[in-house]
């Protein structure tokens, strides 16, 4: 373990498993829970801003969107879970951090299907900084093309926030580290742009911003947010096919996601790229709008 790591197992604080607040350390499951062999669990990621979750229904809706994809219901109402959410950050005082609710098959069968299993969820929240650094916002961060590619909609359940899809992230997100880039940047089964491994994408083009069709990937809840703030600034949004080649002619790059907010791109490979006048202007409305009073 790296020196200084606190592990997420062995921490101070309470989280929600099962409908009620129980301590930290005592949220556990079973080695044969169906989650863990098979992945069947959903997820929501999201930011706490003084002490306000940002746009806290809407994951909660996309959490339900998701264990319905993947053929489970939630044994609570979407009011249950944001009631729990507000609990957890202030059971654990959380001005500014991360929430992560998660919802999995149990234990009580083991093989592909999984019908008779129960239904878990648990919300635990902490103190996050910036995802990136603070660094990136000022000169962006170094990607790397992934390997892997986003599959294609009839291979996989590519609109739900979905544990297994994630894999394909790791593998690509350790490479590109390993390679002294902090992300990598992910094509589509078709060779076009798509995403990061945790982060939508848009490209800066003479005034105006693109972005890639969300049709094999997450149509993220903060690249939404992104967007409207654009356009409220008077700068044309475009979601469409984006081809590789278009690196090469792009003004200014930026990534957008709960986790990442929006972080300018300085490099992706042999293109390098400022931290221009749209990206700083979405990033400080951005910082604006989640810290805005309720």
């Amino acid at each position: 373990m790296a020196a200084g790591l606190v592990p997420y197992d062995d921490r101070d604080g309470m989280i929600w498993y099962d409908g009620q607040l129980v301590p930290w350390r005592d949220a556990k499951i079973h080695v044969l829970s169906h989650a863990l062999h098979y992945a069947s669990a959903v997820f929501e990621g999201e930011r706490c801003y003084v002490g306000r979750i940002f746009k806290l229904r809407p994951h909660t809706e996309r959490l339900f969107f998701s264990a319905e994809q993947l053929g489970f219901t939630i044994p609570y109402t979407p009011e249950q879970i944001d009631a729990a959410c507000n609990a957890v950050i202030k059971a654990n005082k959380i001005v500014d951090g991360y929430v992560r609710p998660i919802a999995w098959r149990g234990p009580e069968q083991m093989g592909v299907a999984a019908q008779q299993t129960r239904i878990h969820v648990a919300i635990a929240a902490w103190q996050w900084p910036a995802y990136f650094g603070d660094e990136a916002r000022t000169k962006g961060i170094k990607l790397t093309i992934s390997d892997w590619k986003r599959p294609a909609p009839d291979t996989a359940p590519v609109k739900a926030k979905a544990a297994g899809l994630y894999m394909i992230c790791t593998l690509s997100k350790h490479k590109a580290e390993a390679k002294g880039y902090h992300d990598a940047l992910m094509y589509d089964w078709r060779g076009q742009l798509a995403e990061a491994t945790g982060a939508n994408v848009f490209i800066a083009k003479n005034g105006a911003l693109h972005t890639p069709t969300p049709d094999c990937f997450l149509d993220g809840i903060t690249r939404r947010t992104v967007m409207d703030l654009a356009r409220k600034r008077g700068i044309a949004v475009t979601e469409r096919v984006i081809m590789p080649s278009e690196l090469a002619t792009a003004d200014e790059v930026f990534l957008s996601g709960t986790a990442a907010e929006v972080t300018p791109v300085g490099e992706i490979d042999q293109y390098n790229y400022q931290v221009g006048p749209i990206t700083r202007t979405l990033m400080d409305d951005y910082q604006a709008i989640v810290r805005q009073p309720s």
